[in-house]
């Protein structure tokens, strides 16, 4: 299992999540797009006056250095090697990504839980179910997600998990101005046709494009060296962000909507 380790990126040193702030925020704003009445109701009635999905998306984030226990909730490890996911294998104790999205789908429905425990549980909802959609919270290639792999990313020091979180997305334009761009290609016939399947097929399709791009597609080095990350990798990797950003806003959607009628 990987560790929550300090890493350099663009900003900082910072630790490494799921998607940064903006990618989350992406994904929050795509999906408010898509509720229904009724669950765009009961959202702003578990969170209160004046909170957004956008303005809680990365609040799962915030919480981690005080809640160490939640680390594990960000990601599932599938083997780069396998072809598919085995939640007996690859989630044994319960505590990965994809049992926490069921189990928060319950909380946040349940007439017995708390209003406290019902806004968590829809927070940690709005987060996780983007988290999965960054290919390296579902795969692992014995490198701790990629935080392992050491690359030279455009003139800084960084590794492969921060570039996928919030460096290549950073160089891809403004949040409004993503956010203009993938909206208008989510139709609501393509948001429909993403919100379909299960949470461990989602998981598989993230899977299968960190073995294609993420890994697949990364530049030969020699052993010890950094990676150097080039202008080809990136052409490769910007529209599986997009995709994976997309699909999640479509899926994170379909959940809230399906849960929260």
């Amino acid at each position: 299992m990987r560790r929550v380790i300090v890493i350099a990126i663009i900003c900082g040193s910072l630790p490494a999540f799921g998607w940064g702030p903006e990618g989350h925020s992406l994904v929050a704003r795509l999906a408010a797009a898509h509720l229904t009445p009724a669950a765009a109701e009961r959202v702003a009635e578990i969170l209160g006056p004046g909170v957004t999905l956008q303005s809680i998306a990365s609040w799962a984030d915030q919480i981690r250095r005080e809640r160490a226990d939640t680390a594990p909730w960000h990601y599932i490890d599938i083997a780069i090697d396998k072809p598919h996911l085995d939640m007996a294998r690859d989630c044994p104790k319960g505590d990965c990504v994809l049992a926490k999205i069921e189990d928060f789908k319950k909380v946040v429905v349940d007439p017995a839980a708390t209003a406290v425990q019902r806004k968590e549980a829809l927070m940690f909802l709005v987060h996780f179910v983007a988290d999965m959609h960054q290919p390296l919270h579902c795969s692992d290639n014995d490198d701790k997600g990629g935080n392992g792999v050491k690359l030279h990313f455009f003139g800084r020091d960084s590794n492969l998990h921060s570039a996928w979180d919030s460096g290549l997305l950073g160089r891809m334009g403004k949040e409004d101005e993503l956010f203009s761009q993938f909206s208008r290609d989510l139709t609501e016939k393509q948001a429909k046709k993403w919100g379909q399947g299960t949470v461990e097929e989602w998981a598989e399709q993230s899977h299968k494009a960190a073995q294609r791009v993420v890994y697949g597609k990364l530049p030969r080095t020699p052993a010890g060296e950094p990676v150097k990350v080039d202008a080809a990798y990136e052409r490769m990797a910007d529209p599986v962000i997009k995709n994976q950003i997309e699909r999640a806003g479509a899926r994170l959607a379909m959940v809230l909507n399906s849960t929260l009628r």
